[in-house]
């Protein structure tokens, strides 16, 4: 099994390059593992506090079940992928079964926070992208898939994700081994991606 870890800010198009990546590869080659999923419960918070919470730091993730379920996966075994709601920020009773795979793409904006996940990464990526590329992205995503105002966003990256960015994401290209500008318009380095990962998979047939 290869792990891969692409990392990068939010609304970078870490997504859209994980999806490039899939779209090159044989059918059922790869499972994704979104560090998303991973969040920890806030059930037992109010909901009118719920909002407040600061999902762009380490602290908001439960490492220990991610590298708990890595593990499996690495091992043969298969996983129940936890799910979450960003509508009223809890994980949800629902799973979604993931096999193992000769590829896992470990995906998230700080999954290169925690030493212990980056050692079992065979090719960590960070996935870059300008500041303003990166806010118009999250301003899309947020009021379609979150139900959250252009006011709300733009306070809340001036507020949280721009400062966490700057402390938490950003250094944390000096642990990649491969920096992509651009995201998924990137052709070049997807196509260089592609090419590594299936020099891997052939070299361990």
């Amino acid at each position: 099994m290869i792990i891969i870890g692409i990392a990068g800010g939010t609304g970078s198009g870490k997504t859209t390059v994980v999806k490039r990546i899939i779209e090159s590869l044989p059918a059922g080659e790869v499972s994704v593992l979104p560090q998303d999923s991973y969040y920890k419960d806030s059930s037992h918070i109010p909901p009118e506090e719920r909002q407040k919470i600061n999902f762009d730091e380490p602290a908001a993730f439960d490492w220990d079940l991610l590298l708990s379920q890595l593990k499996q996966l690495r091992e043969g075994k298969s996983i129940e992928v936890p799910t979450y709601s960003y509508l009223t920020c809890t994980r949800q009773p629902e799973t979604v079964p993931m096999q193992p795979r000769d590829v896992v793409i470990v995906e998230g904006i700080l999954v290169f926070s925690d030493a212990r996940l980056r050692k079992m990464m065979d090719i960590k990526v960070f996935v870059d992208a300008d500041a303003d590329d990166r806010l118009i992205r999250v301003i899309n995503r947020d009021c379609i898939e979150r139900g959250r105002t252009p006011e709300m966003v733009v306070e809340r990256y001036e507020r949280v994700l721009k400062p966490m960015h700057n402390m938490y994401i950003e250094p944390a290209k000096r642990f990649a081994d491969l920096i992509i500008p651009q995201g998924g318009n990137n052709t070049v380095a997807i196509k260089l991606l592609k090419e590594y990962i299936e020099g891997r998979i052939n070299a361990r047939k």
